[in-house]
């Protein structure tokens, strides 16, 4: 069992719940943010124990109900998860790439009471769609966009935004309005999983991006609200930390397909956190008093740095696994503010990233998992 504090600090309910069905996925995305050692993450949660989850989640206050993975529509289950969350009162989201979203499953996911879908494209042409998932499934994810539709569901269009499609926004935009979503989120890419290992294939120029966004900002304009676009800018082109989770566990709590409980996706990446289980652990003693979600709450655990910055609380010291990833320790400033010793460090990854042709592409799969993590095999 996680180690327990005797002090806990005070938190409020984690209002958003995502639960991870499962790292299983048809698609090998360059960017996907699962855990590069995926592979070894065995033993998935059963259909009992997930409804024990949310329902603990829900009678402390959980609201929202992300459904993800991997790909979730390979869980056999998932319609009898969403329904057993929509009778508890959650407001239920499916994050898919569309695989496996029939009109069979659709219809009984409609009846289930799932109340939103997020499709995510990788590009708006087949050949670089298909190339980035290393699958051909641009086509299929145009019919289930049209599925979606059919059934009245609020659709968010999600497209990761990187080097490769950063010129084309424009085009990826009318693909958007064309199959009628009401949402699109152009997240530039953050650079976690597999995205870390890919940057130096993915990161833009400084050019790209402002380009990018003034064709986004055009286009809202010209769609007044017809479809909302979402721009999300990647940290390493700000000079201050975003507000990561909105604070460490504040208000989400991501559960892992092996049940392993975090308070953001890329936790497992960070030393010295006892990472509790539902297994083993009510996800109330998770919340309120594991070490792992008190590590980081609060402004003890800042170095001064950041414990006297007038920004501490707008941006709670920003993400600790870019400041570990980057620094080699969780407790430094995020790199990505201008007043971290390891800013230059950001900036001459940005500077160099568009250089570096001679590494290799690596695409999701096991047995890239398996190499990149020979030791845990």
């Amino acid at each position: 069992m996680a180690q327990m504090t005797d002090t806990p600090i005070a938190a409020g309910p984690p209002l958003w719940l995502l639960a991870e069905l499962t790292y299983k996925c048809p698609l090998h995305c360059v960017f996907c943010y699962n855990p590069t050692q995926h592979a070894r993450i065995q033993s998935e949660l059963t259909t009992a124990e997930w409804v024990d989850v949310m329902k603990q989640a829900r009678a402390m206050g959980a609201a929202q109900l992300g459904f993800s993975g991997g790909e979730p529509m390979l869980r056999g289950d998932l319609e009898e998860l969403v329904q057993e969350a929509h009778a508890m009162g959650f407001y239920t989201n499916l994050i898919t790439s569309g695989v496996g979203l029939n009109p069979a499953r659709a219809r009984k996911l409609k009846d289930a009471g799932l109340d939103h879908i997020q499709l995510s494209f990788q590009d708006s042409t087949k050949e670089l769609n298909d190339f980035l998932s290393h699958t051909k499934t641009f086509e299929l994810k145009q019919r289930v966009a049209k599925l979606i539709k059919e059934h009245d569901w609020p659709m968010v269009m999600n497209c990761v935004l990187h080097r490769h499609n950063l010129p084309h926004v424009d085009k990826i935009i009318e693909m958007a309005v064309a199959l009628e979503a009401e949402y699109l989120e152009l997240a530039n890419t953050q650079y976690y999983g597999w995205a870390w290992v890919n940057q130096a294939h993915l990161m833009p120029t400084r050019e790209q991006l402002e380009e990018a966004e003034a064709v986004v900002n055009r286009y809202r304009e010209k769609l007044n609200n017809k479809c909302r676009l979402l721009f999300v800018v990647p940290d390493y082109f700000e000079d201050r930390p975003k507000a990561c989770m909105n604070g460490w566990g504040a208000v989400f709590l991501s559960i892992a397909p092996d049940g392993v409980a975090m308070p953001c996706h890329n936790a497992r990446d960070l030393p010295g956190l006892d990472l509790p289980n539902v297994r083993s652990t009510p996800v109330a003693d998770i919340w309120n008093r594991s070490q792992a979600f008190n590590a980081y709450r609060g402004e003890e655990w800042m170095k001064p740095r950041c414990r006297t910055c007038d920004d501490r609380k707008k941006d709670f010291g920003g993400c600790r696994c870019q400041a570990f990833m980057i620094t080699g320790d969780a407790t430094e400033t995020d790199p990505v503010c201008s007043k971290s010793p390891h800013h230059e460090k950001v900036v001459q990854m940005v500077r160099q990233a568009p250089t570096q042709r001679h590494v290799p592409i690596i695409f999701r799969s096991d047995a890239e998992s398996r190499a990149l993590h020979p030791e845990q095999t």
